[in-house]
Parts: C-alpha cells; structure tokens; sequence
C-alpha cells in the first residue's frame, strides 16, 4: 500500500536541524509537532493535524520503516529520552505533550518490545498509552 510520506519529508526539510537542537535543550520554542511526532487521525481537528495525521497501523508501520522518517522518528524520541530529570510538559509544553504520549502510543503498536516509544511512555507516562489512540487504531 502506498501513502503519501513525502508530506512529512517535506514539512521537516527546513526545520529538522532546529528540531533536534531544541529537543537535546529539553525545550520546545517553535511549531513543528505534527510532522515530527504524528498522531493517529482522529485526534486533532486543525488543518495542520489533519494534513499530517496517520491514518493506519500500516501508515505508522510504513513511516517508521521509511529511510529518513524512521531515523528521525527514533533520533527524536531519543533526544526526549535524554531527559531524565524533565517530564514531556516541561520539555513540550501543553498541549503537545499529550500530543507526544499520542504519538508515541500510535508508533509503540507497530515496533518491537523495548522500542523507543516504550521507553518514552514508561518514562514520561509511568507506562500508560494513550487510551484515544488505541480506541481508533481498533477500528
């Protein structure tokens, strides 16, 4: 099946650098939520979640296995990780935080036992997935 992650590429093409600079700071300044950590669709009702929402487990599957989407998926979430001492409202502000637990629930359904996404939720949410997204990922 094919989908459009070009999307995405190309949202994060002017902004990736300043993205992970302010993600290894522990503190988001600029708009980029959407393409960076993607939620599944259903959740946000902007035209900008909207434009970047996933629609599928095989949607989040396949931007998790693309070359560049994945990579910076998983550089991302780590960069989060390094803050131990931080909860993910300290570094992301609200309401991107439960943006992020959206985010990292959609893409811990579709990885394997001990992924990043796992270690984010364990970390910034004592393990809990977001309850939304699983209830429209079983649709």
């Amino acid at each position: 099946m094919q989908f459009d992650l070009m999307r995405f590429v190309d949202a994060q093409a002017p902004v990736y650098a300043q993205v992970l600079d302010e993600l290894r700071r522990g503190q988001k300044r600029s708009h980029w939520m959407w393409y960076i950590f993607p939620q599944v669709a259903g959740l946000g009702f902007s035209i900008m979640s909207q434009r970047f929402a996933i629609g599928s487990k095989a949607e989040a599957a396949a931007y998790l296995d693309h070359p560049l989407l994945g990579v910076r998926l998983i550089e991302c979430t780590e960069a989060m990780l390094l803050h131990k001492h931080l909860s993910a409202h300290a570094i992301l502000g609200s309401p991107d935080d439960t943006k992020f637990r959206s985010s990292m629930t959609l893409f811990d359904m579709v990885s394997k036992k001990g992924s990043p996404f796992e270690r984010a939720l364990v970390q910034f949410y004592h393990g809990q997935r977001d309850e939304k997204t699983l209830a429209l990922l079983e649709r």
